[in-house]
């Protein structure tokens, strides 16, 4: 999806943007990613003061693998959005502030500001509740579904020879 940033600029029009994504970049780029939906953009364009503006939001449902437990979890994300772009020779000239993006080109390709916004926003960690419980490190069962029984005394290696000092004591 790409807008004409001079063009916009010229005729201080407001222009709208919807469409429906493919975000399977999400997969190859996230390995907790099982599966996701389009990414559903609804943006407006409109030129202003000789600077683009594109707001709006973008909407996705993502399918992760959950940190702790491995089960999938569904999240859908309501990402606002907004970018403001400027020709670099217009703010050479001004010298801008940096919150204004520089364009060197008459359009400028907006899914890579898309993609950027959406890995700010997903989870670092995604989980499945806040409280789950995770694996069992001996037996790998699911804790969240019940205790697996594994003992949970753990000794240090280094000091298991003296367990079996007290051993002979005791009986």
């Amino acid at each position: 999806m790409e807008i004409q940033v001079k063009e916009l600029i010229a005729k201080e029009t407001k222009v709208p943007l919807r469409a429906s994504l493919n975000a399977d970049w999400l997969l190859q780029v996230r390995k907790d990613v099982i599966s996701t939906s389009p990414l559903e953009v609804d943006m407006t364009a409109r030129g202003e003061h000789g600077v683009a503006h594109v707001e709006g939001e973008l909407s996705i449902e993502v399918e992760f693998a959950c940190s702790r437990c491995l089960e999938p979890t569904k999240e859908h994300f309501v990402i606002p959005f907004h970018e403001r772009f400027k020709p670099a020779a217009a703010m050479a000239e001004t010298g801008e502030d940096e919150e204004i993006t520089p364009v060197d080109e008459e359009k400028v390709e907006l899914d890579p500001f898309f993609e950027e916004t959406m890995m700010l926003t997903l989870p670092f960690v995604p989980l499945c509740d806040e409280d789950c419980k995770g694996l069992c490190q001996t037996c790998g069962a699911n804790l969240n579904e019940g205790n697996c029984g594994c003992s949970k005394e753990r000794i240090d290696p280094r000091l298991a020879v003296l367990q079996d000092l007290f051993k002979d004591k005791d009986q």
